[in-house]
């Protein structure tokens, strides 16, 4: 259960930091930039989120498969 709280924070955070580097590169007129920051905060989490449902989908893999 912590483990589950953790990926949400982390995910939560990046989602801050992201929006803050976003908010600042076009307050300097580098929107091109701020849009690429974004997109590479997007593609962060989208591996996390990724990595999380194979860790699902192997746990019930290994429930349904279960020889006991």
């Amino acid at each position: 259960m912590l483990h589950d709280a953790t990926i949400l924070f982390q995910i939560a955070g990046i989602g801050i930091i992201v929006a803050m580097i976003h908010s600042i590169l076009k307050q300097m007129g580098k929107e091109e930039i701020a849009h690429v920051a974004t997109l590479v905060g997007f593609i962060i989490v989208l591996f996390i989120v990724l990595n999380r449902l194979a860790d699902l989908f192997q746990q019930i893999k290994s429930v349904f498969l279960y020889q006991g």
